[in-house]
């Protein structure tokens, strides 16, 4: 095998396909990145759960495909100085070199890496790459940690006449976010595990160019620019999420997110991991006075909102709050609420 290509486009590669790779593997394949050259260069990671394949431009003298350490072949091709790279590869002695430096190293049977699942496509959608990176952005941090429910672990795509509904639960807090969608064939749901989706939105850019949504049996395929993200699918049932959220709020308030988010950060200082203590929120007319107590101490804050809780009195976990209004994509947030639950 010998081929050549650019360092900064091969770099990136690696970089991108090494974040599938197995960390610790009874495999030792498993801790590699596949390399195969054909008509094409393709780099490809894969752990059993994700798999991210690259496609890379390259002049092609000889075909040919071996495993190689995935840690040192990224380092090797990060440290290069910024030259055409030329792959030779005799048997598994591989020589790199670019510019002035050089280095010979070993590589594995490619035979003994595991063969990227095939998806059979029975539902797809496309979007636009910066939509879906943003509507994982606003989700992902309520997805679930708790191996107990693994459905949980994942986040929902439903997909409908209306477009698609992101949904992702813990048990605490629910997060959904809905955006029409240009291309689709039929109404179907899925869910995709929270560690593929954040490798998903790494690979994303802030560009409108489209990224292909595919559906197997088993899996999912996500076709992003030259990379291919396949992902196994969770099974089980899901939160039925319409019914967890409240539809009869009568108080609701509108905050500047900015504002809200420095107030609560201010309360949360004397709160910690060890002492926990609930945010206590008292929603008066044109302002939240906001209380926290700890063995440290106490603190207190008030933040300007339009509208009038009625002085309803509500206590939250500070984290989940400052979650949420990170994510918030606007200036102003509306808060809806019912009652002190």
């Amino acid at each position: 095998m010998k081929f050549s290509c650019e360092k900064a486009l091969l770099s990136a590669a690696v970089a991108t396909t090494s974040r599938a790779v197995a960390v610790k593997s009874s495999i030792p394949a498993m801790e590699g990145i596949l390399i195969e050259a054909d008509t094409r260069l393709r780099l490809t990671g894969y752990n059993l759960e994700t798999g991210i394949q690259a496609t890379v431009p390259a002049e092609i003298q000889e075909p040919g495909s071996l495993v190689l350490s995935a840690r040192l072949f990224g380092e090797i091709i990060r440290k290069m100085p910024d030259d055409v790279v030329v792959f030779t590869a005799n048997h598994y002695m591989v020589n790199i070199k670019c510019g002035l430096s050089e280095f010979n190293i070993l590589g594995t049977d490619p035979e003994e890496f595991p063969e990227l699942p095939a998806v059979d496509q029975q539902n797809s959608l496309t979007m636009e790459q910066s939509v879906l990176r943003s509507m994982i952005a606003q989700t992902l941090f309520a997805v679930s940690d708790n191996e107990s429910r693994p459905i949980h672990t994942g986040a929902l795509f439903e997909i409908t006449d209306q477009g698609l509904t992101m949904v992702a639960v813990d048990g605490f807090r629910l997060a959904l976010r809905r955006e029409p969608v240009a291309e689709k064939n039929g109404t179907f749901e899925f869910v995709v595990p929270g560690a593929s989706l954040s490798e998903v939105e790494k690979i994303c850019r802030e560009t409108d160019e489209l990224v292909g949504i595919h559906q197997g049996a088993r899996h999912i395929l996500f076709k992003i620019g030259s990379t291919i993200l396949i992902s196994r699918r969770l099974e089980g049932e899901f939160l039925a999420w319409r019914q967890a959220i409240p539809r009869n709020n009568p108080i609701k308030v509108t905050a500047n997110t900015k504002q809200l988010l420095a107030c609560i950060d201010r309360v949360s200082l004397i709160v910690s991991e060890k002492l926990k203590s609930p945010l206590r929120c008292v929603i008066g007319e044109g302002e939240i006075d906001m209380t926290t107590k700890t063995a440290l101490g106490n603190a207190h804050d008030c933040c300007p909102v339009e509208g009038n809780g009625n002085g309803l009195e509500i206590g939250f976990n500070n984290k989940y709050l400052m979650d949420a209004l990170k994510n918030a994509p606007a200036d102003q947030v509306k808060l809806e609420l019912n009652t002190a639950i």
